[in-house]
């Protein structure tokens, strides 16, 4: 299956609307050939991503919101094992391709109403210009250290828990890809995990690269069964290989704030680059310095940033035919106006470097 590239324009996955149509509109306007459904935070905790990503843990009692304070696992709850066994059982008849048991890790319509506007929208319209159509899901990192077990301990360390997250994503990874696969359209599904800036700070010592590898690549497995393309997003500078090595195809980084965190990693990119790996740059800032930039500014501070890379080794054909060109990160918490100016600023990028 062949990947987007050629600097085409893709959205994170937030905007700021509280239906899905004006959202769709901006969607099909500025990325075309990559919609994407959207997620829409402003409506309210619903759209939060325990809901969205995370639905099933919350419907069999193994996930209950606490008033006032984060989300975490009944894991000291009575009854804690038997909620345990239908998880397990449901996981297990979904992997083995039962279709009644992936619907049962579905996006509530309530929680993901973008999700299912968009399906809508391509039943009656088709897809027009759209060559893939891009979902997204939580990171299980970031999943894991925003979820608490029931002493107030982030779930990420304790492995029973980290499973459940990380089998969950995946196979609702695999769900949207089998959704969306029926336009016959290649499907990209990305995995927003910036939490793993975490790893190698002072207050997140005990993470284990090993343990950050795994979860990351068991969500990969996920979107792969369900026939898409694995992407992941991070807004925050990381340590870029481990989702290189954990199977991603699509790295989506913020290139205005963060491009120095990946230049660093420069050998690690060719070798990415090399097999195939797409760059999605997050070069327009999801911030009010938007109103500061025009798109001849950010594509030649996007030019820069490839001619960066290509004296550090990396290929510089390649690096420009397996590009795209993205907001920094998501719009969701943003007003409208300025939401509409950066997707446009992307678009116009897009269009400048496609050239």
């Amino acid at each position: 299956m062949f990947l987007p590239g050629n600097f085409q324009a893709a959205g994170i996955g937030s905007l700021p609307y509280l239906e899905p149509g004006p959202a769709l509109d901006l969607i099909f306007k500025t990325t075309p050939v990559i919609p994407h459904w959207p997620q829409l935070p402003k409506r309210g905790h619903q759209e939060h991503f325990v809901y969205q990503s995370l639905a099933p843990l919350v419907r069999l009692g193994l996930i209950k919101e606490n008033p006032g304070g984060m989300p975490a696992f009944t894991d000291a709850d009575a009854g804690w094992t038997d909620r345990l066994t239908d998880f397990y059982s449901l996981y297990l008849e979904a992997e083995a391709g039962d279709g009644e048991a992936l619907a049962a890790f579905a996006i509530p319509r309530e929680a993901g109403i973008g999700f299912y506007a968009l399906l809508e929208y391509l039943e009656q319209k088709g897809p027009g210009e759209a060559r893939f159509l891009k979902g997204q899901v939580a990171g299980p990192i970031t999943a894991g250290l925003y979820l608490t077990d029931s002493a107030g301990r982030s779930s990420f360390y304790d492995p029973q828990l980290r499973d459940l997250i990380v089998k969950t994503t995946a196979m609702q990874a695999c769900w949207q890809a089998r959704e969306l696969g029926r336009f016959n359209l290649p499907v990209l599904v990305f995995v927003d995990d910036p939490a793993l800036a975490a790893y190698g700070t002072s207050t997140h010592v005990a993470l284990k690269r090993d343990d950050l590898l795994a979860a990351l690549a068991g969500v990969v497995a996920g979107i792969e069964a369900g026939g898409g393309l694995p992407g992941v997003h991070s807004c925050s500078g990381v340590e870029w290989p481990v989702f290189f090595e954990a199977g991603y195809r699509i790295l989506s980084f913020d290139a205005y704030n963060y491009f120095t965190s990946l230049q660093v990693f420069a050998s690690d990119v060719a070798a990415f680059i090399a097999q195939g790996g797409v760059l999605a740059w997050g070069i327009v800032p999801t911030y009010e310095q938007a109103w500061q930039e025009t798109p001849a500014t950010l594509a030649a501070k996007l030019q820069e940033q490839v001619g960066e890379l290509a004296r550090r080794g990396v290929d510089r054909e390649r690096l420009c035919r397996q590009a795209l060109v993205t907001p920094s990160c998501g719009t969701g918490v943003l007003e409208e106006d300025l939401a509409e100016h950066i997707y446009g600023l992307m678009a116009a990028v897009a269009e400048i470097m496609g050239r």
